[in-house]
């Protein structure tokens, strides 16, 4: 948590998060001056309201809250530190109706403040629809918090389908370079086991970044299991993917070839897109299966929440 009473504002966010929250005069000035400013925002614009008390009690979580796991350790020494200090930065909230407000951002203070025994919270009231809501918490999320590989990945995945941006645009709304988000959305194309252990830090983005140039998925796993046993660095790991390519038979890329035809591999892609995580298809031209993985309770809630189940 920052000691310092005002927060930074980041400009990495270009027209992100400081336009969806509309968080000043002068943001607001720039945003109606500049026609090539599109934010989602522009339909149902609010001044940022004044800082407000309110009760904890009040106070909803944010279901569309990317992050998936809280330290405990560290919510603990933000409770302590906020029985110090306080409330340095206050929360974010939306009004859902009286006396009941849902939290936009702040999850880790929200949970730290009831652990340290507060019964109010500052925060600031925003006006936000579900969609405005959903891209919200997904920015200032993957910009302020330390999320890990996949969960990052997946709040990406979910900006582009569910707040329907474009691969293009969502680059400067995270304030990340297009090559950047697009190695973060390629972990989904991984197996859940290599997911996990990602999610887990027993792998770093630089081994699964090497193990997801490798095709074949068995293949993927062996290396996986490998890089487990022997503690291999990221640089053998990638030596070792090179190895596999180069030595890998033509005759091999040909059943590949045959056993995936090119639309079966498109359905794929399209699937593992839309659901934002790897699918495996198989068909022999009349019948066949589709196998959609989950890495989690709150993964495969995800997966249910896009077939509307």
């Amino acid at each position: 948590m920052s000691t310092k009473k005002k927060p930074v504002k980041r400009n990495a966010l270009g027209r992100g998060l400081g336009a969806l929250l509309q968080d000043s005069p002068v943001s607001q000035k720039k945003s109606n001056s500049s026609k090539a400013v599109k934010s989602i925002v522009e339909k149902d614009a609010a001044p940022a309201a004044s800082m407000n008390e309110i009760k904890l009690s009040q106070i909803v979580v944010n279901p569309f809250q990317p992050r998936t796991h809280f330290d405990q350790d560290a919510l603990a020494e933000l409770a302590e530190s906020i029985k110090v200090q306080g409330i340095i930065q206050p929360v974010t909230v939306r009004k859902l109706k009286t006396n009941e407000y849902q939290l936009i951002s702040g999850e880790r203070r929200f949970q730290a403040s009831k652990l340290a025994g507060l019964t109010t919270l500052p925060a600031y009231i925003r006006t936000a629809d579900d969609q405005q809501m959903l891209e919200m918490a997904l920015i200032e999320n993957i910009q302020r918090e330390n999320l890990n590989s996949i969960e990052i990945a997946l709040s990406y995945q979910r900006l582009l389908t569910e707040c329907n941006l474009k691969q293009e645009e969502l680059g400067d709304r995270v304030g990340k370079k297009r090559t950047t988000v697009n190695n973060y959305l390629r972990l989904l194309k991984l197996p859940p086991d290599i997911q996990i252990a990602l999610k887990e830090q027993k792998i770093s983005m630089g081994h699964a970044r090497a193990i997801v140039n490798i095709e074949d998925v068995a293949l993927q796993l062996e290396v996986f299991k490998k890089i487990i046993s022997e503690e291999l660095s990221v640089r053998k790991v990638e030596d070792l993917v090179r190895q596999l390519a180069s030595q890998r038979p033509t005759s091999a890329k040909k059943e590949v070839s045959k056993s995936n035809s090119r639309e079966v591999v498109q359905l794929q892609s399209k699937l593992a897109s839309h659901f934002g995580t790897k699918v495996d298809v198989k068909s022999d031209g009349k019948k066949g299966e589709i196998k959609i993985p989950f890495v989690s309770i709150e993964d495969l809630n995800r997966i249910l929440e896009i077939l509307n189940l």
